[in-house]
């Protein structure tokens, strides 16, 4: 991560880590969906000792979420963790020099996780609370220690749950530091909210050049969150990955059912990392013309629609027929791409 390695999707399970199976299951399903790196809480010794089974059976990079106690921390790195993430606020120094030093000898990753909920007390109380500048000021002082051990395989993540705060946290600490930044809104809420407030914070630090790894943070299941990473990442050109869909907001003119029709290919196609672009477009008086950058779609009519590719009219298909003949029109594309 950092430098020029693409900027990395990554998630955190909401599964009990203890409960091993479970864990296992839900990571490589994230893993399917796209998700590059996944942490796990670590609240205990059995949860700890999970991670050693955890680790047999994943494909992707496993980072241990570590608070209160650097034991545990110190116990994720033997048992084969490729990452620590610690809060600054709930471990003291002494501790994390120590941690410091076992991540150092076994060559992993340290992500020095700054939160507005879990600030050093007297940081919080000399800006009046969770600022931006509380949480630059936190983070620099902590990398101090760092750079006093010698260690430089951190990653930083300045995360609030006030857009304009973290925006501004790690505008300040990029002009500050040059240590790989994983971005994310903490706390964002359900999907609509999270995916406005991360399109917000995470869209206009990527923008401007800002950020390594991003996660999209969602109350409830983790699953959710990987395609709206990614929509990120494809809005603003940075990873075109998985497919994108184009669908109008409808008007007097649509005669198809066009939310069920976008429902229906977003489910079937969804998981897929070639990336194209599909239209569904609710009439035909401008659907190719409004969507002519596609690489297939439908613009419908009356009970029909008219199937085109790249701006230009293939042929008439029957609305019921539009599902399948979609997905096999996408899949005979795919095909032709990998043979060229």
């Amino acid at each position: 991560m950092g430098g020029g390695a693409p900027i990395a999707v990554q998630s955190m399970t909401n599964t009990d880590t203890r409960d091993v199976e479970k864990t296992i299951t839900q990571i490589n399903e994230l893993y399917q969906a796209g998700c590059e790196i996944i942490r796990v809480a670590v609240p205990d010794a059995d949860a700890v000792d999970a991670l050693v089974d955890i680790k047999k059976k994943i494909k992707i990079p496993l980072v241990a979420d570590v608070h209160f106690d650097h034991r545990l921390a110190l116990q994720a790195i033997k048992n084969g963790a490729d990452g620590i993430r610690i809060n600054p606020g709930n471990i003291s120094v002494p501790e994390i020099r120590t941690i410091i030093k076992a991540a150092k000898a076994r060559e992993i990753v340290i992500r020095l996780g700054v939160n507005s909920g879990s600030l050093q007390k007297d940081v919080a109380e000399k800006y009046g609370g969770p600022t931006a500048e509380a949480l630059v000021e936190s983070a620099l002082r902590n990398i101090t220690v760092f750079a006093e051990e010698g260690f430089d395989a951190l990653k930083l993540s300045l995360k609030s749950s006030d857009v304009p705060t973290m925006i501004e946290a790690y505008r300040q600490i990029a002009a500050r530091t040059d240590y790989p930044l994983h971005l994310g809104v903490t706390e964002s809420g359900t999907a609509v909210d999270a995916a406005v407030k991360s399109a917000l914070g995470i869209g206009t630090l990527l923008y401007e050049g800002i950020g390594d790894t991003i996660r999209v943070s969602v109350t409830g299941s983790p699953l959710l969150e990987i395609p709206i990473a990614y929509a990120i990442l494809r809005s603003l050109k940075i990873r075109m990955i998985g497919p994108e869909i184009v669908s109008c907001p409808t008007c007097g003119r649509c005669e198809i059912n066009l939310l069920a029709l976008t429902e229906k290919i977003q489910k079937e196609i969804s998981g897929l990392r070639d990336y194209f672009k599909v239209a569904l477009m609710g009439c035909v008086v401008n659907g190719p013309g409004e969507a002519a950058d596609a690489d297939i779609g439908i613009a419908g009519g009356k009970g029909s629609g008219m199937l085109f590719k790249k701006g230009k009219v293939v042929r008439k298909v029957r609305e019921q027929d539009f599902v399948p003949v979609l997905l096999a029109e996408i899949k005979t594309m795919l095909e032709e791409k990998k043979e060229d």
